[in-house]
């Protein structure tokens, strides 16, 4: 009989399950700042409700009615005379404004239930990245080196560009990169974009076209240009009597090269084992500060190589105290906003490609992945998608709250209320927007699903 609890991580590790939870709680936190808002100014919640309709489950305490509807992609909070519609009329036809409703309220008071839901998931993913520095996090050291480079990949798009070991990255379309992280981040959203690179090359400044291709043969279109640090991975053991240790392999060894193929993961080495099943490989170790070069023969298993050893990347571990951890999270987040308006820039300048663009069908893939990795890594893409949410629910567009937002400061600009007919026009083209948007990441979802994929001749 199964064990109970990994009965229950396997629920928890199925996407769909994994991602009802994930979009689950960004909905509710954004629904719960619009009701806690709406209960502070005084207006009256006639239903507060996680999915959509039909309704499945509900029930009802005060004003409010509480509900979980069938369909999982959303959430609202219907408040009283929130639309211009939606009125008490007397006995003579005239609309009857009550104090407890939506519109009856201060324009000041309604931007405080409009703002609260996208601050509310800012806020979580603030408090996400906190919980996650707090216990402590792994990352490669070379990310937050400068961007020297240490090894071009042969017939590369930087090596064809005349990029050169030694030359310091500086900047991608005028855009600063101080450290490898930054690089791969502008790199990585310029798929199949020519983009500008500025380096240094013997202590003068230069600058070379190229345009990066797609990386691996992953789901998501991510920019490579095929550039690498100056760093090699080492053995972090060796086992003792397996072809690694009677090669001549030892604990410790930084792995140079591989038949003369410049090492910089540990990936790297652990794919080359693999594909030499019973032929001889000549390593290149430095050991002691003296370099070496040692001959080893990997056994077969199955059908691949076998050394015994355990390759691994130069990492550090940060561990903040409680303070330290909310300050990194707040300036993680910053940084992260940056990027997130960056690359919605980009969409506009048509540097970045809406391929890149993710959909609920992509989200409930990662969801599912991440959730096999541990709580840790389903908090940080929880984290990294509540920060979307805030920020675009931002965004000056109709039907969003950042559309109602503006549009209350346009109101408040030309001093009086715009007539239902042009609010109407205006949440209809914001509808149309939002749609086309939809359809875009959704096709996107389905493109990265292999067997779809192949129905589709034009692609």
């Amino acid at each position: 009989m199964a064990d109970l609890s990994d009965v229950a991580h396997r629920i928890f590790t199925s996407w769909p399950v994994s991602f009802a939870i994930n979009l689950g709680v960004l909905v509710f936190v954004h629904e719960l700042g619009h009701f806690l808002a709406a209960k502070r100014v005084g207006i009256r919640v006639l239903k507060f409700q996680l999915g959509f309709n039909p309704t499945v489950i509900s029930f009802r305490r005060g004003d409010t009615e509480y509900g979980i509807g069938a369909l999982p992609l959303g959430g609202y909070v219907k408040m009283a005379g929130e639309n211009p519609d939606d009125v008490e009329r007397d006995k003579q036809g005239n609309v009857v404004r009550r104090q407890d409703e939506f519109l009856s309220k201060s324009k000041w008071q309604r931007f405080q239930v409009l703002i609260m839901g996208p601050t509310m998931n800012i806020l979580l993913a603030v408090v996400l990245l906190a919980l996650i520095f707090y216990q402590g996090v792994e990352k490669n050291a070379y990310e937050e080196q400068p961007a020297v480079v240490g090894v071009v990949a042969e017939g590369s798009p930087a090596a064809r560009a005349g990029v050169r070991p030694g030359d310091r990255l500086e900047a991608v379309n005028d855009h600063a990169v101080r450290t490898w992280a930054e690089l791969d981040l502008a790199i990585g959203t310029r798929a199949n974009r020519e983009v500008e690179l500025r380096l240094q090359r013997d202590g003068g400044p230069m600058t070379l076209k190229v345009t990066p291709t797609t990386a691996g043969q992953g789901r998501f279109e991510f920019g490579d240009i095929g550039v690498f640090p100056t760093v090699h991975p080492h053995l972090a053991s060796v086992t003792p009597g397996d072809p690694g240790d009677r090669g001549g392999l030892k604990d410790g060894d930084v792995i140079v090269a591989v038949d003369g193929k410049p090492m910089t993961f540990h990936y790297q080495m652990r794919e080359l084992i693999a594909s030499h099943p019973e032929k001889p490989m000549n390593i290149t170790v430095l050991r002691g500060g003296v370099q070496q070069t040692l001959t080893v023969t990997p056994d077969r298993h199955g059908t691949v190589g076998w050394l015994g050893v355990r390759p691994v990347d130069d990492v550090i571990t940060e561990k903040p105290g409680a303070r330290g951890a909310i300050v990194k999270s707040i300036d993680q987040n910053i940084q992260s906003a940056a990027l997130i308006f960056q690359a919605l820039w980009g969409l506009l300048t048509r540097e970045v490609s809406p391929k890149q663009l993710m959909g609920p069908v992509a989200i409930a893939q990662l969801s599912g992945e991440t959730a096999r990795l541990g709580l840790i890594a389903f908090f940080g893409l929880m984290a990294s998608i509540s920060l979307n949410l805030g920020l675009l629910n931002l965004m000056p567009i109709p039907v969003l709250d950042g559309g109602h937002i503006f549009m209350m400061a346009l109101e408040g600009i030309a001093r009086r209320d715009f007539s239902l007919r042009v609010k109407e026009k205006v949440l209809l083209a914001g509808f149309v927007l939002i749609l086309m948007l939809m359809v875009t990441v959704i096709y996107n979802d389905l493109t990265r699903i292999a067997w779809i994929e192949r129905l589709m001749p034009w692609r």
